[in-house]
Formats: structure tokens, sequence, C-alpha cells
């Protein structure tokens, strides 16, 4: 029996695991989330699970409900009540109408094609223009490029110039909610001081930033996470047909996704329960040994034979 010391939850760190019910977690996703439920553990703080459910098109019927299951399986059980972003529209729409009423976004009618033509970046081209709402999308007014962030893993990170100054979408044509808004809505409103995920994510960071800094809200800080690789040299996805985790016994690939995060694992975890062996993971946590990239002989194509 391991017996280790009880931490009461620090409110002053807030962590949290979004995924999309697009599919079943797989060890890309262990890997996402595990890292950000250590460095919350590790921190004493909260750990909070929101399903970002904005896109229907993309949902799996029940795939929600299964990535609860596995997380639940996989030991990490989350503070307080899961946020579904289905139910945040009214939030949402709230803070679309504060921009518009602030001058700090405007329709836009631009095709893909016509971007595309322009060389990929948006132009401003309607910015003018005075476009109604139907059928077309709002865009930020872009007055706070971001163009550097700092992330705590991988040092300061450069943003490509014309992708920090875009007027970025923030409304889709189709009229669903744009990524970029729902998540910094929610992230906001669930106060979350430190985001950790997958760096397939660095990219949309400085927009997510510069939105933050248009609200006027303080931005979380940022670590981004090595992606696991299949055999190819692709990084493990819904879309390309990774396998979902196991269902059986969660320890050994618990201990895989930990040797993955170039963390400290004594043999003998691999007798313990889920809950000892995740509370000396939290205990034995060192960011400083997580790798900023990983190269495809570890990926989980090799290491789950």
């Amino acid at each position: 029996m391991v017996f280790l010391p009880v931490n009461m939850p620090d409110p002053h760190y807030i962590g949290r695991f979004a995924p999309s019910p697009s599919g079943e977690l797989h060890f890309g996703s262990l890997i996402a989330a595990l890292g950000s439920y250590l460095q919350a553990r590790a921190n004493q703080g909260i750990w909070r699970v929101r399903i970002e459910d904005i896109d229907p098109p993309r949902e799996v019927p029940g795939a929600a409900d299964t990535i609860l299951r596995q997380l639940d399986h996989y030991g990490l059980h989350w503070d307080g009540d899961v946020l579904w972003q289905s139910q945040r529209h009214d939030a949402y729409l709230e803070t679309l109408g504060w921009l518009r009423a602030q001058n700090l976004s405007y329709f836009c009618t631009c095709t893909r094609a016509r971007i595309h033509s322009v060389g990929g970046f948006y132009d401003g081209h309607c910015r003018t223009l005075n476009n109604g709402g139907e059928n077309a999308a709002v865009r930020i007014l872009q007055h706070q490029p971001v163009t550097r962030f700092h992330d705590r893993l991988r040092g300061d990170i450069d943003a490509d110039e014309n992708l920090a100054r875009e007027d970025f979408i923030i409304h889709r044509r189709d009229g669903l909610f744009a990524y970029n808004l729902a998540v910094v809505v929610d992230d906001h409103f669930q106060g979350v001081t430190e985001i950790v995920r997958g760096a397939d994510l660095i990219e949309p960071t400085v927009r997510q930033i510069s939105l933050y800094q248009h609200l006027g809200w303080p931005s979380p800080d940022y670590i981004h996470l090595p992606l696991a690789l299949n055999a190819q040299g692709d990084k493990l996805s819904k879309q390309n047909h990774a396998p979902a985790l196991p269902d059986g016994d969660p320890r050994s690939i618990i201990i895989r996704a930990l040797q993955f995060l170039n963390q400290n694992v004594m043999d003998e975890w691999q007798d313990l329960s889920v809950d000892n062996l995740l509370a000396l993971a939290v205990a034995n946590w060192d960011l400083s040994r997580v790798p900023d990239a990983v190269d495809v002989n570890t990926s989980f194509s090799n290491a789950s034979r």
C-alpha cells in the first residue's frame, strides 16, 4: 500500500482538458489529458473537463459519453461539472454582440477561393463594405496582433506575421461559432490559468491571446506538449484513424504515456492501483523533463506493441 499526502485543490491554479467529440480518445489524446492533469495536480490545482461540441457535422454520436468514460477508466477524475459548449451559445452571442458594439468586428462575405487568390491570408477586403449579416462570417477587426508568446516548455515562440495580423473569423458563415471565440470565452469563464495541450495547437495561440486582449481579459499561460506520431510520422488523430485507447487494464498505457513525456517511472509502479500510480506520477511530475519534440520511434505505434 502506498500512502501519499493529500493536498487540497488550490483555486489559484486551474487547468483543463477540452476534447471535441469527433471520436474516442487515442494515445495522443491521453498525452494531452495526462499532461494537463499532472501539471494541475502537481500545482495543487483544479482540473476541469470541457466537451467542445460546437461543430455538429464533425461529431460522432455517443463519442462525448465515451470520452468521459475513458477518462474515468484511466483514473483522470475531473473537478466539478463537465462544461458542454453546446450549452454556451448565449455566452458566445453576448461576446459577439459586445465586440460588434465596440466596433471590433465586422461581417465578411469573402469565399475561400477569393482568399486563396490573394495569397492565402485574408486582406481585410470587407472591413469598410458594411456587409449585412446574412450568409456572412464575422471577423475580428485586428487592433492587437500578437506576434510572439511565451510557452513554458518551448520558450518564446514567434508567429507568422501574416497569421498574427489577419482579421480572423469568430463566427462562421454556416452559423457555427468559431473555435477561437468559444475556447477563449469558456477558458475565461472557467477561470483557467494555464492551458496544457498538444503542439498542433501552437498556431492558433496568438489569435487567442489577441482575442483576450481585445476583450480586456487576462490570458492564461501556455504549455504545448509533444505530439505522438504514427509510423508514417503523422500525428495520431481521429482523422487518420488512430486506434482508440484500450478498455482493459490502463496501467501499462499510463506508464507508456509517462515514458513518452520522459518522466521518471519506477518498475514497481506497474503493480500499483491506477489511483496510486497517478498519485506517484503527480508527486514526481517534472515539466523540465518533457521534450519539446518526440521522434517517431517513441510513438504509440511502437509503444503499444
